[in-house]
C-alpha cells in the first residue's frame, strides 16, 4: 500500500499537494476512479477515490475513514544533533520506523551543530511516516538549549532517563523502564554531556542508564533507546 499525507482532511473532497499529485498521477499512474490511501498524521487513514487526475491538481473524495489509537506507551527522545546532518536525518527516519513519538534537538556544551533546517527534517519525517504506514506524525521540536529546556519543558508524567558515556552505570534501560509509560530519554553529542549538564539532568529527575556494553554513536544511541522501549512494550 502506498500512503500519502495530508494534514488537514477537513472535507469530503480536497486536493493533494502538488508534490503528491505529481507522484500519484505521473509515477503511480492513478486515474479517475483509482483508490488512494491518505493519512492526516493524527491517527486517521482515509480511503479515497481520485475524482480529478492532474499532475498539478489531483482531487480526491473521502470514501472511508479508519482511526488508530496511539500505542499505550509514548517515546520522546531529546538528542544533540550530529555535525554530519546526514546522520541526524538517518536517525529521524529510522526512529520513526521503530516508533518514536516526539524528537527534540538539544544544543549542549559539546554540540557540534546548533542549526537544524526544520523544514527539511519534517520532510524526512513525513517520508518515513508514509514509508512505514504510520498514521501518527511524530512531533519534532526545533533546536533548544539544554539548560533552557530542562527549566521550561513540562516533564510531568514521564519516566526520565539520561544515557551518557559511563561504563560504571549498572542499570540498563531495558531494566529501568516500566511498561506502558511515557518515556523521556536524553542522548548527548559525540563529546558527551558536560559534567554540569549531567548533574542538572539528574537534579531534574533523570536517571542514568546504559544502552549496552558498546560505546555508540549519537544517532545509534537514539535508535537503540527507541528500539529497547518498544521491545519492552511488546
Amino acid at each position: 500500500m502506498q500512503l500519502f499525507y495530508h494534514p488537514e482532511v477537513s472535507s469530503k473532497e480536497f486536493y493533494l499537494s502538488e508534490e503528491d499529485a505529481r507522484h500519484a498521477v505521473k509515477v503511480l499512474r492513478y486515474t479517475v476512479g483509482s483508490t488512494i490511501m491518505i493519512t492526516d498524521g493524527k491517527g486517521s487513514i482515509y480511503e479515497c477515490q481520485v475524482k480529478e487526475a492532474h499532475p498539478k491538481k489531483c482531487m480526491v473524495q473521502v470514501i472511508k475513514q479508519d482511526f488508530q489509537e496511539r500505542p499505550d506507551h509514548y517515546i520522546h527522545i531529546a538528542i544533540a544533533p550530529t555535525k554530519n546532518i546526514d546522520r541526524i536525518e538517518w536517525f529521524v527516519e529510522k526512529a520513526i520506523e521503530f516508533g518514536v513519538d516526539h524528537i527534540t534537538f538539544l544544543i549542549t556544551a559539546n554540540s557540534e551543530r546548533s542549526v537544524i533546517k526544520q523544514e527539511r527534517i519534517e520532510k524526512k519525517a513525513i517520508s518515513a511516516m508514509k514509508q512505514c504506514l504510520r498514521p501518527w506524525m511524530p512531533e519534532i521540536t526545533p533546536s533548544v538549549a539544554l539548560k533552557d529546556w530542562l527549566q521550561n519543558y513540562d516533564m510531568d508524567g514521564y519516566q526520565r532517563f539520561i544515557a551518557h558515556v559511563d561504563e560504571t552505570i549498572p542499570t540498563h534501560l531495558k531494566d529501568a523502564a516500566k511498561k506502558q509509560e511515557s518515556y523521556l530519554v536524553l542522548i548527548g553529542p559525540e563529546g558527551d554531556f558536560a559534567p554540569k549538564e549531567i548533574d542538572k539532568a539528574i537534579a531534574s529527575g533523570f536517571k542514568p542508564v546504559s544502552l549496552g556494553k558498546s560505546r555508540l554513536r549519537t544517532e545509534t544511541a537514539g535508535i537503540a533507546a527507541v528500539h529497547i522501549l518498544n521491545l519492552i512494550n511488546e
